[in-house]
């Protein structure tokens, strides 16, 4: 997995063979067959790893002693800080690219972004009850965080120099805190 994101960082996941993959990781062809059984199965393992990120963050975050306010603004951060990494930023517009015309990939990854906007929306729920943050649809608002970040990292891809993470952490921050009640 790790010589996957490493040549997907390099070449781009559409443009990496299985012999990329397999010579950067120092495996043979069959080795490389015995996890998977065509190419398209790795973009999935690598759609996979990265819900698992997105399933740990949420789990970590989820603990006591934070507010609903505190674990958005540490959400939009992890994942805007995730978005400095360039294979992560290049398989996810892949990913968006392969799920047009892919329907296994689409289902896949419409369950993991369906996953994460229950969450957030669950708990932007507990923030309004709490009076946080100010009456808003619950999931609307995750809705507009998912596509938000999600819309970052690929807008991060299109020009790499014009993007200063802790810049749009700020920003994020900012947004945050315009819904956060006095």
């Amino acid at each position: 997995m790790n010589a996957a994101w490493r040549c997907a960082a390099r070449k781009g996941y559409q443009a990496t063979t299985v012999d990329d993959v397999c010579a950067e990781a120092g495996v043979s062809k069959g080795a490389f067959y015995g996890y998977f059984q065509q190419k398209q199965d790795l973009l999935l393992a690598l759609l996979d790893d990265e819900a698992r990120f997105h399933e740990e963050l949420i789990e970590r975050l989820s603990g006591r002693g934070r507010s609903g306010i505190e674990r958005l603004r540490a959400y939009a951060r992890a994942v805007a800080e995730r978005s400095a990494d360039p294979a992560q930023v290049q398989v996810s517009a892949d990913l968006w690219t392969v799920m047009l015309t892919e329907p296994a990939v689409r289902e896949r990854f419409a369950k993991a972004v369906q996953s994460r906007r229950v969450q957030l929306r669950t708990w932007i729920e507990e923030a309004v009850a709490a009076s946080e943050i100010a009456e808003i649809p619950a999931n609307a608002f995750a809705s507009i965080l998912v596509a938000l970040t999600d819309g970052l990292v690929l807008h991060g891809s299109l020009q790499p120099a014009g993007f200063r993470w802790p810049n749009i952490q700020k920003a994020l921050d900012v947004l945050l805190a315009g819904i956060a009640n006095p």
